[in-house]
């Protein structure tokens, strides 16, 4: 299990940048886990810009629309389920289609509802740590 560690909100964008050119898959899903305020948003600026999709002052939060997509065809939709509740809720969001298309599908909460995900995925923890240093927990899991 790769760890990595960043100290700022620079680094974190710059992390997630190598991580979309040299660790993750070219398409997929990410589960991305941590606390409010963890960095999972910031981590999803970089992997945006390692993906070509998008400078990170494009990415934002999509805490209340659900989804956001970024590039030109899209290559990462960006998913947060925090309000939501219950698996129904998250099976209207047509998560399965979007696991079908050539682009890197990244899901915030989505701890929340194990049960849903395939099992090849990639899965990052974030950790707060004192101050603005994070340390990030990555596994690679699949089917096979």
């Amino acid at each position: 299990m790769p760890v990595y560690k960043t100290n700022s909100e620079e680094e974190t964008i710059a992390l997630g940048e190598r991580l979309a050119k040299d660790v993750l898959p070219p398409r997929g899903l990410v589960l991305l886990q941590g606390n409010l305020g963890a960095g999972k948003t910031t981590l999803v600026k970089g992997i945006a810009r390692g993906r070509l999709a998008c400078p990170p002052d494009e990415v934002s939060s999509p805490t209340f629309t659900l989804i956001h997509e970024y590039g030109e065809p899209v290559r990462v939709y960006h998913i947060d389920l925090y309000r939501l509740e219950h698996e129904r809720q998250v099976a209207t969001l047509g998560i399965e289609e979007l696991l079908d298309r050539d682009a890197l599908v990244i899901i915030e909460w989505g701890e929340k509802f194990p049960r849903l995900w395939p099992r090849d995925r990639v899965e990052i923890r974030i950790e707060r740590h004192e101050g603005d240093q994070r340390g990030f927990v990555t596994t690679a899991t699949n089917a096979s």
